[in-house]
């Protein structure tokens, strides 16, 4: 996974989580942290996406403080 800072098992700087995403089309690889929702299972982030209305199931790494300095998560895979 390129560009992606690894997750460090003793700070928890980085999770691995299950998410609901807001974004128009599935052709990115980051997110704003204002745009993820987070769930605490992938069953729980497949029922809530809404792909008709642009919401879709995700698992991601983070958040991430970018270099413009938000706070970013990025993604690991979409769920189906």
């Amino acid at each position: 996974m390129r560009g992606i800072v690894p997750p460090d098992p003793e700070s928890k700087a980085s999770n691995l989580e299950y998410a609901v995403i807001y974004v128009p089309k599935r052709s990115r690889n980051r997110f704003a942290a204002s745009c993820v929702d987070i769930k605490s299972c992938a069953a729980d982030a497949l029922d809530d996406a809404d792909p008709e209305n642009k919401f879709f199931a995700a698992r991601v790494s983070g958040p991430s403080k970018s270099s413009e300095g938000q706070f970013i998560y990025y993604l690991v895979e979409w769920l189906e």
